[in-house]
């Protein structure tokens, strides 16, 4: 019987691993006039399959009931947001065992309504904005000027970046050139391999962390670690998200700076 129920908590706490949209990094060589750009909120990615909110991993957020009883009984997916330079609070929200008050302050902000029929235009009429379901403005991509005045607009006021998509095309999943961020920088996932202590006033914290690149080489990222990251690190085999801004003459991420990671 016990044994039952611990199978019964745990698939409770995990669903199927979603099919999702993904995006790959713009380059100007691609014409994205009469595409629609968006800005890229920096929040937490979640799928709602019509019952319940779902991670990119497939874990079950436990969202209380006052958040979702206006979500509709198909699939949205979107982002869980606050507000700019907000993600570590977002993340210790949604991420709570049980359902709680703070969820008062997440909005789900939709981008896509998966498995609906038309273009993206068409299948986002579907959404009815509540308290806590909102849409992300589309905007159509003019020229590369455009693109470029409102990514930098966005990016001044302390946005992520943005994402420009073909409009035009019906809902599909996994990742191709009509899905595109657009940063002022590159950002790759790493996974945490150690820790290095700090110093001064970091004595007694993690001063960096050791993370293995794709290519299996071994950086150090201590930039954008706050103190409660410094106090409790990612752990050890995490993956992580860090942004740098170009190579160095040896081929390492220029400036690496941590970003978001559990």
């Amino acid at each position: 019987m016990k044994l039952f129920l611990l199978l019964l908590l745990a698939s409770s706490l995990f669903a199927s691993k979603p099919e999702l949209l993904l995006l790959n990094k713009y380059n100007e060589n691609i014409n994205v006039t009469s595409w629609y750009m968006s800005e890229k909120l920096d929040g937490v990615r979640a799928f709602w399959d019509g019952e319940k909110l779902i991670s990119r991993s497939g874990k079950v957020f436990n969202a209380p009931k006052f958040f979702t009883k206006d979500f509709p009984k198909y699939e949205i997916d979107g982002e869980l947001w606050t507000k700019r330079a907000d993600f570590s609070n977002i993340v210790s929200i949604v991420n709570q065992k049980k359902p709680h008050a703070k969820w008062r302050e997440i909005t789900y902000n939709i981008f896509e309504v998966p498995f609906a029929k038309g273009n993206l235009k068409e299948r986002l009429k579907r959404v009815k904005e509540s308290k806590y379901i909102k849409l992300i403005k589309q905007i159509k991509v003019k020229n590369k000027k455009h693109l470029k005045e409102f990514q930098k607009s966005v990016e001044s006021k302390g946005g992520e970046g943005i994402v420009v998509r073909n409009g035009s095309l019906p809902y599909y999943t996994g990742r191709d050139n009509n899905a595109l961020k657009v940063k002022s920088y590159i950002d790759e996932e790493c996974e945490v391999v150690g820790y290095n202590q700090g110093r001064g006033k970091y004595e007694g914290m993690i001063g960096s962390l050791s993370c293995r690149l794709k290519n299996l080489k071994v950086i150090k990222i201590g930039s954008g670690l706050n103190d409660h990251q410094r106090a409790v690190p990612p752990k050890i085999g995490a993956i992580i998200t860090f942004k740098y801004y170009g190579l160095t003459t040896k081929g390492n991420p220029r400036f690496p700076i941590f970003l978001k990671g559990n």
